[in-house]
């Protein structure tokens, strides 16, 4: 599936080896970079090595695999460089702020006053409504089955 991509993905010519990165980990798996525009010290990206535009087309088995190297991560980055707190976010599409389209997990330290923010405005929303929110979701869920 990745060797298509490897002409055009930056991502999957890194976790190949036929780009540099700064390595932190790697497995069968994935492999975690240092970001080359970090938002602050110790960001880090966590990629699967196979091609997935989104996590949408991610199997189960991969996508959990690469969330849980990411709280591995979050703690070796909190651990070294004394983070007051690591942000984990991944974005899919983009109205979702995706910029580069192969799947990857951004593991970012944080510190007190370091003014980093990500903002977006709360809606106020009534118990009725979250709930049949949450039905509709509900429903869908029983529709859709792991990769």
């Amino acid at each position: 599936m990745y060797l298509d991509a490897t002409v055009t993905c930056v991502f999957c010519n890194i976790a190949h080896g036929l780009e540099r990165a700064a390595k932190v980990y790697e497995d069968e798996t994935c492999i975690t970079i240092m970001d080359i525009a970090p938002v602050n010290r110790g960001h880090m990206l966590v990629i699967p090595k196979r091609h997935y535009s989104t996590i949408f087309e991610m199997p189960f088995e991969e996508s959990s695999h690469i969330f849980g190297v990411a709280c591995l991560m979050a703690k070796a980055v909190a651990s070294a460089l004394s983070a007051d707190g690591v942000n984990i976010l991944q974005n899919n599409g983009k109205a979702a702020w995706q910029h580069v389209f192969h799947v990857h997990i951004h593991v970012i330290p944080r510190w007190l006053g370091d003014k980093l923010d990500v903002h977006w405005p709360a809606l106020r929303s009534n118990f009725a409504e979250l709930e049949a929110v949450a039905e509709h979701i509900r429903r869908k869920l029983g529709t859709i089955r792991p990769l």
